[in-house]
């Protein structure tokens, strides 16, 4: 499917999404891209449409060819204070934050996004796959992400992060029964199913 290039085509007009909402440990992590007005590149697409090998090599292409881009962690911390939606939005406000060009209208992926300044913003439903920004940023957010999980399992290898980014599968929630949680881990998520039984 051939995705569009951007929602103005008058404007200067950034993409932004993010990666790890649903993550139990680790940053919340975002991008924001300004393409070039013709930019095509067959292929690019939503990251998770994507093989791991393939978001990387996009990555490189994206990086090249963008006018601009920017990418920005939220830790857990922030997160815990302010919950994973605004946690998520702040990420894709610091991402645009970052950009060298100030964007005269910005695509949001989702359907939730707070103003931005003084500029208009647009959320559209699975805009990492219909637009080339969004998904563009898509792949950025994840794989910095995946970067960034990397390292932390570097630090603590138990919990298999290079393998599960900080994702509620079976054997990272394994891992936080047998070692505990650490400073990593998002303490307002329910990190374990047996945190919703009350014991009789």
């Amino acid at each position: 499917m051939h995705l569009s290039n951007k929602i103005n085509s008058t404007l200067i007009e950034c993409g932004t999404d993010e990666a790890g909402r649903g993550c139990l440990a680790g940053p919340v992590t975002a991008a924001a891209v300004i393409l070039p007005p013709d930019f095509k590149y067959a292929g690019l697409t939503d990251s998770k449409a994507l093989s791991r090998k393939r978001r990387n090599q996009l990555r490189e292409v994206i990086e090249q060819e963008a006018l601009c881009y920017h990418v920005a962690h939220v830790h857990q911390a922030k997160i815990d204070e302010i919950n994973i939606l605004n946690a998520s939005i702040l990420a894709m406000h610091l991402a645009i934050d970052g950009l060298s060009i100030r964007p005269e209208h910005i695509a949001v992926d989702g359907n939730r996004f707070h103003d931005y300044q003084d500029i208009p913003a647009t959320t559209v439903i699975k805009g990492d796959g219909k637009f080339l920004h969004i998904a563009a940023a898509s792949i950025l957010a994840k794989t910095y992400r995946d970067e960034f999980m990397e390292r932390l399992d570097k630090e603590l290898p138990q919990y298999k992060w290079h393998k599960n980014q900080g994702y509620p599968t079976a054997e990272h929630r394994a891992a936080i029964r047998k070692y505990g949680t650490t400073t990593y881990h998002r303490m307002s998520f329910k990190l374990l199913p047996e945190q919703l039984k009350l014991p009789l």
